[in-house]
């Protein structure tokens, strides 16, 4: 067993029968290896496991950032970006680890302010994306957005987002925004149906400072992995910039991103359908 992982939390907040199952079949399994599997809530842990999906593991992730407690995820969810360890390999997934054959992933976050006449209303944190979109009244909202001291643009959209390289397969890829790789230092700032053709996608260092001023709304929220919400008036400022902790992701044998994409974005599928009929590929 690897030295480095002895205290196991096991995370799975959206219960359901089938997780239920899976977590004792895993505290089990762990304690037959000889680990401490600590009880719910508990922060200081060596690796937290987490079944669910993307949801549970962005909740798992922003609670235990300041912890530094680095997590796998095993998906018992939809498109699982996030959850490596299919549920059919769970138990290979995770001996795997223990037996220290894993690799760690740092992944960057977001610190975000919302300031009002000066003083700071809000602050929190996101590892998939900022968003400042219109709320209840259906209304463009406007704002202005500024990046390192310097005007972008002005603009009447139903919103806006800001998203990490871990978030750029998330909202922001259903609103047309680029993927990021991991690896890439960068953010992404994607309008929502704004009220022009030649506002675009575009991408940004990771070192600057993103200040987003709401100008008119009627009604407008912002909202940071979808579970941190707050409602915005005219004047606020949302100041994001990229935060001094990561979050560490334990990725098991075999884990490669762009399988990971082709996978759960059905790329190529429509030509391994044609080529698995044909017995070789197609003529062009």
């Amino acid at each position: 067993m690897s030295a480095a992982f002895r205290r196991i939390a096991l995370i799975g907040k959206l219960r359901s029968a089938e997780i239920d199952a899976a977590l004792r079949e895993l505290r089990e399994f762990l304690r037959k290896r000889g680990c401490e599997v600590l009880p719910d809530g508990e922060t200081r842990a060596d690796l937290a496991i987490v079944i669910g999906g993307d949801g549970t593991m962005l909740a798992a992730a922003r609670e235990l950032v300041q912890s530094r407690v680095p997590l796998v995820g095993v998906n018992q969810g939809r498109l699982g970006f996030m959850t490596d360890i299919g549920h059919d390999d769970m138990l290979t997934g995770v001996g795997a680890i223990l037996d220290g054959k894993y690799e760690i992933e740092d992944r960057s976050l977001l610190d975000a302010e919302i300031e009002r006449q000066g003083k700071s209303v809000l602050r929190t944190i996101a590892l998939n994306e900022a968003v400042i979109g219109k709320g209840s009244q259906g209304r463009l909202i406007e704002f202005d957005l500024s990046v390192d001291g310097e005007f972008v643009y002005t603009l009447r959209a139903d919103g806006i987002i800001v998203a990490t390289p871990t978030g750029s397969t998330a909202y922001a890829l259903s609103a047309q925004g680029p993927i990021l790789h991991p690896a890439v230092p960068a953010l992404t700032l994607v309008p929502l149906n704004p009220h022009t053709l030649s506002a675009r996608p575009v991408s940004v260092s990771d070192r600057s400072t993103i200040e987003i001023v709401l100008l008119h709304a009627l009604d407008a929220r912002a909202h940071f992995d979808g579970l941190a919400l707050a409602d915005m008036a005219e004047g606020d400022r949302l100041v994001l910039k990229r935060s001094a902790d990561v979050v560490r992701f334990v990725h098991p044998p075999g884990y490669r991103y762009f399988a990971t994409l082709r996978e759960k974005l059905r790329w190529s599928e429509a030509i391994e359908k044609r080529v698995g009929k044909s017995g070789g590929r197609d003529p062009e």
